[in-house]
């Protein structure tokens, strides 16, 4: 699928005109004055005549009045390319509010509440006392996942079908239903949430769009993708009824659950400027909500829609806000109960000639004599010459100059100069790679309202590199940048205001290594670094100043950080070892407890490794893999193991033996790591990466392991003795397609 859409050179003449009016603007004090606050820059669109594009200091947000609106600023955008690149503050993030384009519903429904725990269900009755749910960034904040269960059944998603099990009490577990969704061939069901009697399913379904290019004559076909939230009414378990088949416009990009409603975020490229596709929500294929689109002040070279939509899936009657922001593509997702965050990652355009032009005026001509600055301002400013005019004279100029010094002159003026360049380059490509975090607030009735913006430097891991405290949000970023003249690595931590302004810094941490894992938990971050060894930092945020508190060194990284107690922290990654070049070797699996009580001095409790190089496990990638329960004293993890070593029997090779299943563990200050035992869920000589589609989880005594397209196993949580087994991959019966829903 192509990233930007193809355009024409009409407007280019005048779009470089301008473009080069804003580099001598962006190039400050040095030769022009600071621009004024706003400038307009327009260009035909046609008979209409023009639509200004107001280049602003300010991201404030806005709103289309209609589609017509939309086609023109697109189409100015488009003609206004090269220019928009080249402005200071080009892909500066977008805010951005979407007049209605035929009306956005925004039935009333009751009022969010906060940390409300799912409705009772048809199926409270007779299910275990206490179970686990998914392993969650944020307390109250629900996370889509494939497995979900409610102390009686377990759901789990496969391919394009849904089994629901009867998992408790264990002894007696069935399988209840196994339906099949009627989607395109290819296309899988991705993720799930599980409140009270409603099931909301994501899939995504690749549709084919006939549009006809400006001034074309024939229909091209164009795929755009829409994520459907299916919500399934599961109160009768043996057969599900469909209640409500959400298409949004987009690919699915994230979501997550408070109460009764979901937050859907989605993304779809402008395939045509001058013919967008404008996003909508349909049901059963009537359209529910055309999102209201919104922009921010400061136009930007290309755009995607980014379509944030709340449903309320308990509601007969469609329940759907659905607002549209133009920006770049949503990358990651950190959500509280009061705000939705939406970061990605923003590059600035590289261009080689005018990146050298400005390097060379802002950092290597005041280092020159006076006299020869004076020289070379006048051969720049002489609008007789051509560019390769000028700087044939310039380079003249520097070597006349070169040729009057000695070589001590020379040598100190060119180590100055080199820096000079490499302090330039370091500011600059630190402001060429920078996290962008867009602010929602969440308001009551699933409604949400866009707050601000904000931006710092480096780039993201994941979403446990955000995290919010009260009217604080937290970020941690890792800066990485090579040039000819300089390179930087390093990792930042940065705390904004509610209005997303930074208001504390600490940058620099661990230079030469970047962030393998954090852990935003109160008043403290822990931040794993790797390079060659594992650096364990404990840095306060009980102030807007960050400052590390203190670190533990030692081999191997952890991928994900837990919370055990106040006082203790599990690592969860890999275990390294120093190879006969000096160089690292990544080893087996590696669990680690750290002590943090004595914050300047955090150190190792305990550690526990598994198995060699060819171990893997999907927590090291998908925290949602994870059980841990500190009351019910188990920490389970999925492990796919596998022969490294190659081996041979009377000249015959023999395949690697795969080992596939669950390391159980217990877990204490006292005694660190204790394997309680191992649940096998297959061996044999097929390998593929990662136990893909694992999952654990308990209810009352009994641990439930999951292996997708094979089986659940029941067994004992304290001593792993089994309970009992069920199959749920294919079984080749006739699968039952749910009816539509009828009232």
């Amino acid at each position: 699928m192509a990233r930007f859409p193809m355009y024409g050179t009409a407007g280019i003449g005048i779009a470089a005109a301008i473009g080069f009016v804003l580099i001598l603007g962006s190039i400050g004090n040095s030769i022009l004055p600071r621009q004024p606050e706003t400038t307009i820059v327009s260009v035909p669109t046609g008979p209409e005549g023009p639509t200004a594009l107001p280049v602003a200091f300010t991201q404030n947000i806005n709103k289309f009045a209609s589609v017509d609106e939309l086609r023109n600023y697109l189409a100015n955008v488009e003609a206004n390319r090269l220019a928009l690149s080249l402005q200071p503050g080009a892909f500066a993030g977008a805010d951005l509010r979407f007049g209605a384009l035929s009306g956005a519903i925004t039935t009333q429904a009751a009022p969010l509440v906060e940390s409300a725990a799912p409705e009772a269900s048809s199926a409270d009755q007779d299910a275990g006392v206490d179970y686990s749910t998914t392993n969650i960034q944020v307390a109250g904040v629900d996370e889509p996942d494939f497995v979900k269960n409610d102390g009686k059944y377990a759901y789990i998603l496969s391919g394009d079908k849904l089994t629901i099990a009867e998992v408790f009490p264990a002894d007696s577990a069935k399988i209840v239903s196994k339906i099949g969704v009627d989607i395109k061939e290819g296309q899988y069901l991705q993720n799930m949430f599980l409140a009270g009697d409603k099931l909301v399913i994501f899939y995504q379904e690749y549709g084919e769009e006939p549009i006809i290019p400006a001034y074309d004559f024939e229909p091209q076909t164009v795929y755009s993708p829409k994520t459907h939230a299916l919500v399934l009414d599961v109160s009768d378990r043996a057969d599900p009824k469909v209640f409500k088949n959400y298409a949004v416009s987009g690919a699915y990009s994230n979501s997550r659950m408070m109460g009764d409603f979901v937050y859907l975020i989605t993304a779809s490229e402008i395939y045509d400027y001058r013919q967008p596709m404008v996003p909508r929500v349909a049901e059963s294929g009537s359209t529910v909500v055309m999102p209201d689109i919104y922009y921010f002040d400061n136009p930007e070279p290309y755009y995607s829609f980014n379509t944030v939509t709340s449903i309320d899936i308990t509601r007969d009657e469609d329940a759907v806000i659905s607002k549209t922001f133009m920006m770049n593509p949503a990358a990651t997702l950190y959500v509280s109960e009061d705000n939705i965050y939406i970061a990605y990652q923003k590059y600035q355009p590289y261009i080689y000639e005018t990146s050298n032009r400005d390097r060379f005026f802002e950092a290597v001509l005041p280092l020159l004599p006076a006299d020869v600055q004076e020289k070379i301002r006048s051969i720049d400013t002489d609008n007789t010459l051509s560019p390769s005019e000028k700087w044939d004279r310039i380079s003249t100029v520097l070597q006349d100059m070169y040729n009057r010094m000695d070589e001590n002159e020379k040598t100190d003026l060119l180590e100055r100069i080199r820096k000079a360049v490499a302090d330039y380059d370091e500011r600059t490509q630190r402001e060429a790679l920078r996290t962008v975090v867009h602010k929602i607030e969440i308001m009551p009735a699933g409604d949400f309202e866009y707050v601000t913006r904000g931006e710092v430097p480096g780039r993201l891991l994941n979403q446990f590199s955000m995290d919010e405290d009260g009217n604080r949000f937290r970020i941690a970023t890792t800066v990485e940048y090579y040039s000819r003249f300089s390179s930087g690595l390093y990792n930042n931590v940065y705390v904004l205001d509610e209005d997303m302004k930074t208001v504390g810094t600490l940058e620099k941490i661990a230079p030469g290594e970047s962030i393998y894992s954090a852990r935003f938990i109160g008043d403290r971050l822990y931040l794993v670094t790797f390079r060659q060894v594992d650096p364990f930092f404990v840095i306060d945020l009980s102030s807007d100043q960050p400052k590390v508190l203190g670190s533990l060194k030692l081999p191997g990284f952890s991928n994900y950080l837990h919370p055990y107690d106040k006082d203790h922290i599990i690592g969860i990654g890999r275990e390294t070892k120093e190879s006969e070049f000096g160089g690292i070797q990544i080893q087996g699996l590696k669990l680690a407890l750290f002590n943090v009580e004595d914050v300047s001095k955090p150190r190792l409790v305990d550690q526990y490794e598994i198995g060699g190089p060819g171990t893997d496990s999907e927590v090291l990638f998908d925290h949602k893999a994870l059980l841990f329960d500190r009351a019910k004293n188990v920490l389970s993890i999925p492990v796919t193991s596998y022969d490294t070593e190659p081996r041979y029997a009377e000249d015959r090779y023999i395949p690697p033996q795969v080992w596939r299943g669950f390391y159980v563990f217990g877990v204490s200050p006292q005694d660190g790591f204790e394997l309680k035992g191992k649940v096998e869920h297959s061996t044999g000589d097929e390998y593929y990466y990662g136990l893909q589609g694992s999952r654990s989880f308990y209810i009352d005594d009994v641990l439930y392991t999951v292996s997708l397209n094979n089986l659940i196993k029941m067994n004992d949580i304290q001593t792993l003795e089994e309970v009992g087994q069920l199959e749920i991959g294919s079984t080749g019966g006739i699968i039952k397609y749910p009816e539509p829903y009828v009232k």
